[in-house]
C-alpha cells in the first residue's frame, strides 16, 4: 500500500541526480499548471448557509463562500497576522531530526544551481503551502511534510507518474481508495487538492506510529511502501545490525528521498546559504470553498469566477470530464478576492448552467445506437468518450452526453459517485462446430484448414499445439454466428467425400476463431452442437 511514482514538471530542468525509476515509483515530465501572485486579502468572508435542495433558480445553485478550514466561523482575517511571511511560520515548526551526508549536500547543490526552477516550483505551491501548513499544524505535525509536495510533485496537483501515481501528494490508485479517494469517470480525488491532502497527512501519520515515531523511517515508506521498509528492517535484525534508515537497504530512489527531503529543508531554513530567494507569501488562505448546488460547466465556473480557464483547473484539477456534477464535487475552490464575484454573477446568470451530463447505457449497444439515443453524432460521442473503433458500449456504462432538454435534471449522487465506463469488443458471437480429425492431423494442419490459429485450437481443445490426432478424433472449433460450416451429406458434396476430393464449403469472412468465405475443406464429419 505505498504512494508512488513521484512526478516532475517539465519546466525545461532534468530532476536532481540518480533519483532514477526503482521499485513502484517513477518519475516522468509533466505539464506546467498555471502560475500567478497570491490573491488580494478582501476583509471578511461570510460563514455558509446550511446545505439546501437542488433548484431550477441560479440564485440557489451555491452557497456563500467559506474558509474550508474554519466552515463554522465568519471568515474574519487579522491583518497583521495575515501580512507575516508564512515561510517563517514554516520555518519555526520544523521538529524532525536533520539528515546530514553528502546525499544531502548534492541535492542542495542541484537546487542551487537551477534558481528558476525552484522560483517556479515555489510560484506553483503558493497556492496550496497556507492550507497544508494549517493542517499540518492542527494535527501537532513538523511542519517539514508541508514540503513535501516539493519533491513529489513540484506542487502540480494534475501530475501524473508512468507507475499512476496522481496528484500533488502522489497517490497509487489502489492507496487513494484505502485513503477515501474516490477515483471515477468524473472525478480523481488524488488531485483534489483538500482531499488529497488530507489523506496523506493521515497516511503520513499512520506510517510515524508504525515506526514508532521515526519520521525517515516513515518517510522511506511514504516512498517506497510500508511492507518493503518492515522487510528491510526484519532483514537487519536477523544480521545484527541497526535498522535505522541510513543502515537499510533499500533501492536508489528511496535511498535518495530523504536527502532531496532534507536539501529542500535547508534551502527554505536559509535561502540566502544558496544564492537563492523564495518569494513572500503572506500568511493567509489562497483560497476559499463555494458550495455548489447545480452540475455547471468548468468553462461556465471559471467564466463567472473571472478566472483564466487554467488557474481554475490549477485549484480544481481533479475534475476528468468539462462538467461539475453538484452531487459528487460539492464545492470548488476559488482565489480569495474571486469567490464573492462568482456566487454574485451566478445569482444573476442567465440560460443553462451546464451543457454536458452523464447518461447510463441501459443495454450493451453499438456506439451508433448509443448516439441515436442521447441525440449525437457517432463520431462527437466517440470523441468526447475517448470510444475507440469497433468497440460496444457495455450495459451500465456512463457516457458524457450533451444536456438536451429531454435531460435538464442534475446527475443524481448514485451516478455520479459510481461512473464508469466498459467497453467490449465489436465482433460476432461464436458458435461451437464438432469437427473430426484425419490420420495424422497436427495442430497446425487443422488451423490452416479452417483459418483458425493453432493457440485457438490448443486452447478450444485443451490440448498442446504440438499434438498429432488420430483418424477420426472428435474436437471442436468455434465459428462466427450466422456463418456456415454444413456437414458433407448428400449428393455431389457426398460422392466427392467418398471419393477423398476437397468439398469447398460456404462460410462468412474470416473472423476471430472463424472459417474464411468459399474455403476447401478435406471431407470430415461437421456437426453443430
Amino acid at each position: 500500500m505505498a504512494l508512488a511514482g513521484c512526478a516532475t514538471v517539465d519546466d525545461g530542468v532534468q530532476p536532481p541526480p540518480q533519483i532514477t525509476t526503482v521499485g513502484s515509483r517513477d518519475l516522468p515530465a509533466q505539464g506546467r499548471s498555471a502560475e500567478g501572485p497570491l490573491a488580494p486579502l478582501p476583509a471578511q468572508v461570510a460563514a455558509a448557509p446550511a446545505a439546501a435542495p437542488v433548484l431550477e433558480d441560479p440564485r440557489d445553485a451555491a452557497g456563500m463562500p467559506v474558509d474550508p478550514l474554519s466552515p463554522d466561523g465568519q471568515g474574519v482575517i487579522d491583518a497583521e497576522k495575515a501580512r507575516k511571511d508564512l515561510w517563517v511560520r514554516v520555518r519555526t515548526g520544523f521538529g524532525m531530526p536533520d539528515l546530514d551526508s553528502e546525499l544531502v549536500r548534492q541535492h542542495e547543490r542541484w537546487y542551487a544551481s537551477r534558481p528558476d526552477y525552484v522560483q517556479r516550483m515555489t510560484d506553483r505551491g503558493s497556492r496550496y503551502l497556507y492550507h497544508i501548513v494549517e493542517e499540518v499544524q492542527r494535527r501537532g505535525m513538523p511542519t517539514e511534510l508541508a514540503l513535501l509536495p516539493f519533491i513529489e510533485s513540484a506542487f502540480n496537483p494534475q501530475a501524473l507518474s508512468s507507475a499512476r501515481a496522481s496528484g500533488m501528494w502522489q497517490f497509487m490508485p489502489l492507496t487513494g481508495k484505502d485513503y477515501d479517494l474516490k477515483q471515477n469517470l468524473f472525478r480523481d480525488d488524488r488531485r483534489d487538492v483538500l482531499a488529497s491532502t488530507r489523506a496523506a497527512l493521515d497516511y503520513l501519520s499512520r506510517l510515524n506510529k508504525m515506526f514508532n515515531g521515526d519520521w525517515q523511517l516513515a518517510l522511506a515508506a511514504y516512498n517506497w511502501g510500508e511492507g518493503n521498509v518492515k522487510r528491510a528492517i526484519a532483514r537487519n535484525e536477523r544480521a545484527g545490525l541497526p535498522t535505522d534508515y541510513e543502515s537499510l537497504s533499500m533501492p536508489a530512489e528511496t535511498r535518495h528521498y530523504v536527502p532531496k527531503f532534507q536539501a529542500v529543508k535547508n534551502i527554505v531554513l536559509a535561502p540566502q546559504n544558496f544564492g537563492l530567494a523564495l518569494p513572500k507569501l503572506e500568511n493567509h488562505p489562497y483560497f476559499l470553498s463555494v458550495p455548489i448546488r447545480r452540475d455547471i460547466d468548468v468553462a461556465v465556473a471559471a467564466r463567472l469566477a473571472g478566472l483564466p480557464l487554467e488557474e481554475f483547473k490549477a485549484l480544481n484539477p481533479q475534475m476528468n470530464k468539462p462538467v461539475i456534477l453538484a452531487a459528487g464535487t460539492p464545492q470548488i475552490l476559488l482565489p480569495y478576492n474571486s469567490a464573492d464575484t462568482f456566487v454574485k454573477r451566478l445569482a444573476s446568470h442567465q440560460g443553462p448552467l451546464a451543457s454536458w451530463t452523464a447518461w447510463v447505457a441501459p443495454k450493451t449497444m453499438k456506439t451508433a445506437q448509443a448516439a441515436e439515443l442521447v441525440g449525437m453524432s457517432e463520431a462527437e460521442l466517440r470523441e468526447i468518450n475517448r470510444i475507440p473503433p469497433k468497440m460496444l458500449v457495455k450495459a451500465g456504462s456512463t457516457l458524457l452526453v450533451q444536456r438536451a432538454e429531454t435531460r435538464a435534471a442534475d446527475v443524481p449522487e448514485h451516478v455520479a459517485d459510481n461512473a464508469h465506463m466498459a467497453l467490449a469488443p465489436d465482433v460476432p458471437p461464436l458458435r461451437k462446430v464438432a469437427i473430426r480429425a484425419r490420420k495424422g492431423d497436427t495442430v497446425a494442419a487443422l488451423a490452416k484448414r479452417y483459418r483458425v490459429s493453432a493457440n485457438q485450437i490448443a486452447a478450444w481443445n485443451r490440448i498442446d499445439d504440438g499434438t498429432r490426432f488420430r483418424k477420426a478424433q472428435a474436437l471442436v472449433i468455434w465459428v462466427p454466428t450466422g456463418s456456415r460450416i454444413a456437414p458433407v451429406a448428400e449428393g455431389r458434396a457426398l460422392a466427392k467425400a467418398k471419393a477423398g476430393k476437397p468439398v469447398r464449403m460456404a462460410a462468412a469472412s474470416p473472423n476471430r476463431g472463424g472459417a474464411a468465405k468459399g474455403m476447401k475443406i478435406r471431407p470430415t464429419r461437421l456437426a453443430r452442437k
